[in-house]
């Protein structure tokens, strides 16, 4: 696992947290400032999946 992954995890874990609480408490603003942080979280993520499937490949070649 790399960093991005671990950073987008971590960010989508923050997010869903966000979200949580602002439901519970009715505050739009912050449920959606959940959901943003858990699609960055995501995209974030999903690039470090990518960079880790680069290099197993890189590997593969040599």
């Amino acid at each position: 696992m790399n960093k991005d992954q671990v950073k987008g995890v971590a960010e989508k874990a923050k997010g869903k947290v966000n979200e949580v609480i602002g439901r519970a408490t009715g505050d739009t603003k912050q449920e959606v400032k959940g959901d943003v942080q858990q699609a960055i979280g995501e995209v974030q993520k999903k690039y470090g999946d990518a960079k880790e499937a680069i290099k197993k490949q890189a590997k593969k070649a040599h």
